[in-house]
């Protein structure tokens, strides 16, 4: 005579069936002296398969751009998710806001450079984000610049003595809770009186007038915000990027990672958020 068992499935052997994950990269810098905001960095979320047991999955977190003095701010730096057996999910970095003492352009989201000398503000990746806004140019009241492109949103486009804000970025829960990442920074302007841009939602960075931009913040992608006052000013710096990946609580953990992810687990998902780059292995 046996006696009875309760046995209780606690987690299933091996890796998930597949990921779900969000990609975010580094955003633009704004422009420095007078300058448009930065772009916000390439917005990618979704699911991936299939997901094998032993295989490394390496995760790229892309730094946002460096504001610079009286010239372009930088281009963001790619985010990337990649292992053997699923397609690189790659999101490509902000694009820079451009300078001039007429008013800079916005640059794009997910873009690789914003436009330099162009009245048009820079482009987007496509399916990664949208377009800066321009700037009217020479002989213009206070020089107003144009906003970066967010995720959701174009910059704004500038316009009498108003710089662009910038565009509005996208929420996502897949870290457990409603966060938006990716907006685009603001556009400065150059003389007293004119207005700068504001932020979009999801960490952009303000414009200015006669001071420096603000910079994006930091892992949401955000694009930094266009400096104000003609020479001697530095654009603000785009906000890093970050990449967060999650599957069913009803798969063990994983059985390594590197970067320090943080882990959490909660709403019925394993979830690991990585703010500096690293690996997962299951």
């Amino acid at each position: 005579m046996f006696a009875a068992k309760n046995f209780f499935l606690t987690s299933f052997a091996g890796a998930p069936s597949s990921l779900e994950y969000l990609v975010v990269a580094g955003g633009g810098a704004g422009g420095g002296g007078t300058g448009g905001g930065g772009g916000a960095g390439g917005y990618l979320t979704g699911t991936t398969s299939p997901i094998s047991v032993g295989v490394t999955y390496s995760i790229t977190v892309g730094a946002g751009g460096s504001g610079n003095l009286n010239a372009n701010g930088s281009a963001g730096s790619n985010s990337v998710l990649n292992g053997s057996g699923i397609t690189t999910i790659t999101s490509i970095g902000g694009g820079y806001g451009a300078s001039s003492g007429n008013g800079g352009n916005g640059g794009s989201g997910g873009g690789s450079t914003g436009s330099s000398g162009a009245l048009s503000g820079g482009t987007a990746t496509s399916g990664q984000g949208n377009n800066g806004g321009g700037t009217p140019g020479i002989g213009t009241p206070y020089y107003p610049s144009g906003g970066g492109g967010g995720a959701s949103a174009v910059g704004g486009a500038a316009s009498g003595s108003t710089a662009g804000s910038g565009g509005v970025g996208s929420a996502s829960s897949i870290s457990g809770a409603s966060v938006t990442y990716a907006g685009g920074g603001g556009g400065g302007t150059e003389t007293s009186g004119g207005t700068p841009g504001s932020g979009g939602t999801g960490g952009g960075g303000n414009g200015a007038n006669n001071t420096n931009g603000t910079s994006g913040t930091a892992n949401t992608g955000g694009g930094g915000g266009g400096a104000g006052g003609g020479s001697g000013t530095v654009g603000g710096s785009g906000g890093s990027g970050i990449v967060i990946v999650r599957y069913p609580n009803t798969y063990k953990d994983a059985a390594s990672t590197t970067g320090s992810p943080t882990f959490t687990n909660t709403g019925g998902y394993k979830i690991y958020k990585f703010t500096s780059s690293g690996s997962i292995t299951f």
